[in-house]
C-alpha cells in the first residue's frame, strides 16, 4: 500500500482590534424650545387660575408664537411680546396650539457676534452691529416674533423682530416703542463698519451682511434669542 501523509493544518489566531468609542460632544445649548401658538386672542394670567391681566395671540397684527418657559398641569407660563423685557403670564393648555423649535440664536454683545444653533450645535455665526453705549442693544431672553421677508425698504432680505424693546428709547421716531431687530447694515457705510469683527454702530438693533441675513431664513417665529454680555 502507498504511504499516505496528511497535510498540517495550522490554525493561526488573529486578534481583534481593540476599538474605541469617542463620547459624543454634549449640545451647547437646549436642543429644543416647546412653543405655544394660542389660538386666537386668549386671556393671559398672573398665575394659574389666577387674575387675568391681559390678552395674547397677537402684536401689532401679527400672530404669535412664543416659547414656553415653565408648565404645570393645564397651565403654562409663556414668554409675552409687550413691555416691559422679560414679561410672562400664564395660559391654558387648551387654548394654544404647541409646537417646538430645533434652532436658537445667541448674541454675544463683548464679541459683537451672532451665533445660530440648531439640535444643541452651532450651525454657523456671523459679525454683527450693535447698540452703541448711549443706545445699547438690551440683554436678556428674547425671541423671534415676526419675520419679514424680504424686510422693510432698506432693511436687507430677511429681517427679524424680536419682542426685545430699547431700554434707552421709548419711542423710535414716534412709533410708541423701539423693538429690536435683526436686520440688514443700512448702508454701504455701516457694512464696512461691521466688517469681520462686528461693532458698536446701532441704535440697539442688530445689524448683519445682507449674505448672513440670507442665512437666517430658516429662522422660524418663536426661536428664542438670547442676548448676553
Amino acid at each position: 500500500d502507498d504511504d499516505v501523509s496528511a497535510e498540517t493544518v495550522v490554525t493561526t489566531t488573529i486578534p481583534r482590534p481593540t476599538t474605541t468609542t469617542a463620547p459624543k460632544p454634549k449640545p451647547v445649548v437646549p436642543v429644543t424650545t416647546p412653543l405655544a401658538a394660542p389660538n386666537g386672542d386668549i386671556p393671559a394670567f398672573d398665575a394659574p387660575d389666577g387674575t387675568e391681566v391681559g390678552r395674547v395671540g397677537f402684536w401689532y397684527g401679527y400672530p404669535m408664537t412664543m416659547p414656553i418657559v415653565e408648565e404645570r398641569g393645564d397651565w403654562l407660563r409663556i414668554m409675552l411680546p409687550e413691555r416691559p423685557n422679560g414679561k410672562t403670564g400664564w395660559v391654558r393648555r387648551s387654548d394654544v396650539t404647541l409646537s417646538a423649535t430645533t434652532y436658537r440664536i445667541v448674541i454675544r454683545l463683548a464679541e459683537t457676534r451672532l451665533y445660530v444653533y440648531q439640535d444643541g450645535f452651532e450651525l454657523f455665526s456671523a459679525p454683527v452691529g450693535i447698540g452703541t453705549d448711549r443706545t445699547p442693544t438690551p440683554a436678556g431672553s428674547f425671541f423671534v416674533a415676526v419675520v419679514s421677508i424680504p424686510g422693510p425698504p432698506g432693511y436687507g432680505p430677511v429681517v427679524l423682530d424680536t419682542n426685545g424693546h430699547s431700554e434707552a428709547i421709548q419711542s423710535w421716531e414716534g412709533s410708541g416703542d423701539a423693538i429690536t431687530a435683526i436686520h440688514g447694515p443700512i448702508s454701504a457705510s455701516s457694512d464696512a463698519r461691521i466688517g469681520t469683527t462686528g461693532t458698536r454702530i446701532s441704535n440697539g438693533c442688530i445689524r448683519m451682511h445682507e449674505a448672513d441675513q440670507l442665512k437666517m431664513a430658516v429662522i422660524p417665529v418663536g426661536t428664542p434669542v438670547d442676548i448676553v454680555a
